[in-house]
């Protein structure tokens, strides 16, 4: 304490404390009040107090903790060299006699001596606080300890306490590591990141993975290959090569620049060179190469720049040699990527073709590759097709006029066990049009002959546990080659029996078949031909047949004609027996003309009928015009009224109405002008006049020019009663829609049923041809043309009703004279 301190002089307000002190000198509650007291007023006799308490309690750690923390507030704004920091450390050590097992007294010790920059005092005093402090304790030690050497330029001693922490404290060493690395001691951190590298139990503080840790030990070793003398590099990146394969790339770039910061540029080279030839990725490629490529071409700038400055007669031939290896570098870019390809794949066929053309004018090479190919490239692995490198091979040899040695390696390509018997008999194919190239024309039989050859035993084509050679027997490829060579070099015997043969194994297709009876009647055997044909039919079902059967027939009446017209009916009836009716429309047509050329017309008309009912629905219009036309030319018009008749009752409604304005315009043609008004007035029940504009013209038309006013004012109702027709169900829609009412919805609904019922009875009856026999009927016992439908619903008005006044405004547009005509009677419709 300071003499002032000794002297200092007590209030009146302090009496009252020291009274209460004098009694209880051991209570800490009576000293933390009177020092309390002091504080509130900030008398100079604090320190005074806290002395005395502390001399009566020295094992108190309340009042030595809020002592020295007084203390310790008083030094604030005061140079280190006042004497008062020696006296706040005279009481540290006092409190320290007591409080030694308290580490918040050391921590604030260890902190404010840190601040004075003692280092070999503060030193001292974390070394006691680690040993008087129990091990528990020495994590709150520590991180002060390691801040206080950090702070100071002294390294070794910081060495040795960081070695010390990591015993207690072996996860810190990433904290050891960098600071051997700010401090520049890289041995001995690359040497301490290896080990954590190595131990599998290690956890990063900083949460890196290991992989992590393993790209800073390659990173930094390969940077500072002068300052790491203790470690393998070589050793340890290509540890990393086999334990890290997804970053080859980066490791491999690591290592050569390793050697190139070490001086050694050969063995950069050496290890660039290794790289690109082991890499399997094309990023890790990529990575390799552009970094081998900026290595040579600043190999290549810096020997340039040496040139310019100090001239040498070998300086020329070094440079030469330095841009020469720069630009074979980059000239085997490709193919070295296509080497990559090939390590990914050993066994995909594409690349290796690819690697082919890069080495275009190179015949050595090449001739390698596809050996090596062939040799690599398993069948049941092969990604594409592995028969076209040995064609590609035999070619290259027939390029260069080897025909032996083509030869020889369609020996070796036929005995390869491919996965598909297609790709074998590709082979004998590109095998025979070489020989046919070169004009060995009796050769390529024998050769298609040892290809087609039977095996000892019969196999399936599609049993995959034999071999392909064994079921090349039934390769219809194969087949269809030898039997085109035997057309084209062989003797009409040969090429019959192989197409026989074709027919025995039961492989052939339509156009076999139909190869197969042009063939024969080439040759004049016809009849040969057309059992050829008749062998097809039998193979095969519809559709597949309809290729066949419209060349048989075709056949069969350019050689016959009528001459044997009931085998020709009968291969007809044959043929459309089963016959879809997608097709039948060509036969049928094919059949009537044979009928109407050599046959009798009621068989043609017959035949014609018979289509109009096979064939699609959409082709059934087109077939009654031509039933219609050959019909009119055969028997006269008046016959084809029943087509018509018939036509109406099968057709849809668009074709109807289309039909019957024919057959109206048709029975106007013959003066039957009854009949014409009667087939109009069947059609209009069909015909909407919203939509169906054309047809009322069209009968409107009919009557101003053949009817009179009666014939008019029927037209209308009719047209009127058919409006009626079809507004009838928008408008109960619309009641129905606006009544809320159940029972007002119910009668709705029942009265749109009704309706509706008579409609379609109404429809019904005048589209039957029963209808139409009955309006015939009727008109031939009446005398008076009298057209009505019978609508019940019907309100009987006096021609001087609105309804009849639009009838005559209607009618304003009929001649004069046609009005003023009488009601004709007309004599009822006659079937002629």
């Amino acid at each position: 304490m300071t003499n002032s301190e000794q002297h200092c002089i007590f209030n009146e307000e302090d009496v009252l404390y020291e009274e209460e002190i004098l009694r209880n000198p051991y209570s800490v509650k009576h000293w933390q009040r009177y020092i309390d007291h002091l504080k509130s007023s900030k008398h100079l006799s604090l320190n005074l107090v806290y002395e005395r308490a502390l001399k009566e309690l020295p094992g108190s750690y309340k009042l030595w903790y809020n002592y020295l923390r007084h203390r310790v507030s008083q030094l604030k704004d005061r140079c280190i060299i006042d004497p008062l920091f020696d006296i706040v450390n005279n009481a540290f050590e006092r409190a320290l006699v007591f409080m030694h097992k308290m580490p918040r007294i050391w921590m604030d010790y260890c902190s404010l001596m840190t601040e004075q920059g003692y280092i070999t005092q503060t030193r001292h005093i974390f070394d006691r606080a680690l040993r008087a402090l129990p091990i528990t304790q020495h994590h709150r030690i520590w991180p002060l300890y390691i801040d206080f050497v950090k702070k100071h330029n002294v390294h070794e001693t910081a060495v040795r306490i960081f070695r010390r922490y990591l015993k207690l404290a072996p996860e810190e060493t990433e904290e050891y590591i960098d600071y051997l690395i700010s401090i520049d001691r890289l041995d001995e951190a690359a040497m301490k990141l290896a080990n954590i590298v190595n131990q599998d139990d290690f956890v990063s503080k900083y949460g890196k993975s290991k992989h992590q840790l393993w790209n800073e030990l390659c990173d930094l070793i390969s940077k500072n290959p002068t300052k790491i003398k203790s470690l393998n590099v070589d050793a340890i990146i290509r540890g990393g090569l086999r334990r890290y394969t997804d970053q080859a790339g980066p490791l491999w770039n690591a290592l050569a620049d390793y050697y190139v910061r070490s001086g050694l540029f050969e063995r950069a080279r050496d290890i660039y060179e290794e790289s690109i030839q082991t890499v399997t990725t094309v990023r890790d490629f990529s990575q390799v190469f552009d970094a081998y490529a900026q290595f040579e071409e600043l190999s290549l700038k810096k020997r340039i720049e040496e040139a310019s400055e100090v001239p040498i007669e070998d300086d020329d031939i070094d440079l030469e040699l330095r841009l020469a290896r720069f630009e074979n570098l980059m000239e085997r870019r490709l193919l070295l990527l296509n080497s990559v390809s090939l390590r990914q794949n050993p066994h995909n066929v594409l690349d290796w073709h690819k690697r082919v053309e890069l080495y275009q004018g190179q015949p050595h090479e090449i001739i390698n590759t596809y050996t090596e190919a062939v040799q690599i490239v398993q069948p049941h692995l092969a990604v594409g097709k592995l028969h076209t490198l040995w064609v590609a091979f035999a070619k290259f040899y027939e390029k260069n006029e080897q025909i032996s040695d083509a030869r020889t390696i369609f020996e070796k390509a036929v005995l390869v066990p491919y996965l598909k018997v297609d790709d074998l008999a590709s082979v004998w194919c590109e095998w025979a049009e070489m020989e046919i190239r070169y004009g060995f024309n009796k050769d390529v039989l024998k050769l298609m002959h040892q290809a087609t050859a039977m095996p000892s035993r019969k196999v399936a084509y599609h049993d995959e546990t034999e071999t392909v050679q064994m079921r090349l027997y039934r390769s219809l490829k194969i087949w269809s080659m030898y039997a085109d060579l035997e057309e084209s070099f062989g003797t009409f015997k040969t090429c019959k029996a192989v197409y026989d043969k074709i027919l025995d194994l039961k492989i052939a297709t339509p156009q076999i078949i139909i190869n197969y009876g042009l063939f024969l009647e080439e040759n004049n055997y016809f009849e040969e031909a057309f059992r050829a044909y008749e062998k097809g039919i039998a193979l095969f079902k519809w559709p597949n047949v309809f290729d066949i059967w419209n060349t048989y027939l075709t056949k069969f009446l350019k050689r016959y004609g009528g001459s044997k017209l009931e085998r020709t009916r009968d291969l007809f009836e044959q043929c459309l027996e089963h016959c879809p009716r997608k097709y039948a429309k060509a036969f049928y047509l094919l059949y009537a003309k044979l009928e109407e050329e050599h046959g009798l017309a009621r068989h043609a008309m017959s035949v014609y009928e018979r289509a109009t009912n096979a064939v699609l629905p959409e082709e059934q219009f087109e077939m009654f015009n031509i039933y219609i036309k050959k019909a009119a030319d055969i028997y006269g018009v008046p016959k084809t009224r029943e087509i018509y008749e018939k036509a109406i009752d099968i057709l849809s409604e668009e074709k109807t109405r289309e039909m019957c304005l024919r057959f109206a315009e048709m029975e106007t043609k013959l003066g039957e002008v009854d009949r014409a008004r009667v087939i109009y007035a069947h059609c209009s029940q069909i015909s909407d006049p919203r939509v169906s504009c054309s047809f009322w013209q069209i009968w409107k038309d009919f009557e101003v020019s053949h009817g009179n006013e009666d014939t008019m004012r029927e037209m209308l109702r009719i047209k009127r009663s058919v409006q009626a027709m079809y507004n009838t169900q928008v408008n109960m829609m619309s009641a129905q829609m606006l009544n809320t009412s159940t029972n007002q919805i119910n009668e709705s609904i029942d009265v749109m049923k009704l309706r509706n019922n008579k409609i379609s009875e109404t429809v019904d009856i005048i589209r039957s041809t029963q209808t139409i026999n009955f309006i015939r009927e009727t008109m031939e016992e009446s005398n008076k043309f009298d057209l009505r439908i019978i609508n019940p619903d019907e309100i009987n008005i006096e021609m001087n009703s609105d309804d009849d006044n639009s009838d005559i405004n209607e009618m304003e547009d009929i001649p004069i004279e046609k009005q003023i005509i009488p009601v004709q009677v007309f004599g009822g419709l006659k079937n002629d």
